[in-house]
This record gives structure tokens, sequence and C-alpha cells, in this order.
């Protein structure tokens, strides 16, 4: 029997152990990967587990379905929440960015984007089916309409402006924005034309919408290579969540000793 993220979501909303015990080994890791992006230290890890990891959370009573990619997209907002903005002064504002970008098309917004998700032209090549180097020719273009727009340019400004960048789209949310499974239709194929395009025409111009379609692609990433934790491994992390570690079974102990 499967057991699945919406299931998983609803028991950890319910506090049930079984629940935590899930999320905690599949998704610690996941946690762990988005800090390592973000240039976090190993030892905030716990403290982000703990904040994230209450029953009342949106992550776990969402009227989105709690599709994994949905999931994990959330997670990592949740995350990057917990962690202390910088205090240098932000340069850059959603508007400016805009108002730089509007000439190019949806793929080239989304090229340039995933730059402030921390994911360089050889990263972001294959999540838009593009070569590395067409992804630096659409950022090259981009950081120089920028430049026409600011008068704190620099070649990096899309990285080291990129969290502050962020968290503007993830709340310049409005009442016309679409929902995650518009966007994870068209990601598999399950979209008309006319739904795919009518998806792409506002993306192209909301850049709420335009954030989380590249979060969205970007989750494929974020799971890539991740292996759950051991019991082991997750104990400490379920005794912060105060979840009853469950003692191995008398077979279990038996095959773990003869495998000694």
């Amino acid at each position: 029997m499967i057991y699945t993220c919406y299931e998983m979501a609803a028991d950890c909303g319910a506090d049930r152990p079984e629940g935590w015990r899930y999320f905690i080994r599949t998704y610690v890791p996941v946690m762990r990967k988005i800090l390592r992006r973000h240039g976090a230290a190993e030892d905030v890890l716990q403290g982000v587990v703990t904040a994230v990891g209450k029953p009342e959370s949106s992550l776990f009573h969402s009227t989105e379905p709690a599709e994994e990619r949905w999931f994990v997209a959330e997670l990592r907002q949740k995350v990057l929440a917990e962690l202390a903005p910088s205090a240098a002064a932000a340069t850059l504002d959603l508007e400016t960015v805009a108002a730089a970008l509007e000439p190019l098309t949806l793929l080239e917004k989304q090229a340039a984007w995933l730059a402030t998700l921390l994911y360089d032209a050889a990263e972001s090549g294959p999540m838009l089916r593009m070569s590395p180097a067409t992804v630096q020719k659409i950022r090259d273009k981009a950081l120089e309409l920028l430049r026409g727009k600011t008068d704190t340019w620099s070649r990096d400004m899309l990285i080291t402006e990129g969290t502050a960048l962020g968290r503007l789209a993830a709340a310049a949310s409005t009442p016309d924005c679409l929902r995650a499974k518009v966007f994870l239709d068209v990601l598999d194929g399950r979209t008309t034309w006319r739904g795919r395009e009518e998806m792409e025409q506002h993306a192209a111009r909301c850049w709420h919408c335009m954030d989380y379609y590249c979060r969205l692609v970007e989750v494929v990433d974020l799971l890539r290579g991740i292996e759950p934790l051991s019991e082991e491994e997750a104990a400490p992390f379920l005794r912060l969540l105060g979840v009853k570690i469950e003692k191995p079974g008398l077979w279990k102990r038996l095959v773990g000793k003869a495998a000694h």
C-alpha cells in the first residue's frame, strides 16, 4: 500500500505520529538541501524543522491538493522564511525588475529568474530544456535591460538580490493568480493548448505566478538524488517534534544483528 503525500499532510495536520515519521524521514533531506543551496550552516536545520513541523502549519491545512511537488514548493518557502534576512539593504525592487524585463518572453524571464533561486546557467538549462549557453545569453540580455533601470547595477545583482526578490514576488499575489494545479497540469502535459497559452499569458505579466512556476520547476532538482533518513538519523528530529520513537521489533533486531 502506497502512503501518499496527501495522507501524510492529513496525518501531520491531525498530529498523528505516522505522518511525522514520514515527514521527517522524507523531507528533512530536502530541507537540508535547500539550506545548503542558500549557504546556511547545518546547525540551522534543527531550528527550521521545529518551526516548520507544527500541526497548524498551512503545509498541512491547505485548499490545494497535497501533491508532492506543490508540497515541496511550499516547504521551500517555509524553510527560507526561517532564515534571517540579509543585513544589507535591498537595492532592487520587483517593480523595477518587471519594467526592465517586460520585453522578454515568459521562457526568457524564467531563465533570468532562476538566477534569483541561485541556479547557474549549467543547472538552469536542463530545467528549461535549453542549452546552458542559451540561458547565459538570456541572462546577459536581462542584465543589460536592468542596467538601464537602476543606478546600483552589478553583474551578479540577480543572485545577490535573489532572496529579497523572491520574498517580494511571493507576497505579490492577486485574486487573479493561478492555482498550483494549473502549472502542474502544464508541466505534466495534461492541459490543452489553449489552457497552456492562457497560463503563459498570465504568468508573463504576473511576477508572483512566474516566480511560483519557476519554483515548481525547481522542485524536480530538489527531489533529485534525495535518500530518506534512516530510523537512527530521523530520531533526533522526531524528538524535537515530541514524536515517540518506535522501537524495532524482535525480528528487525535479529536481522540487524545478523547483518553485522
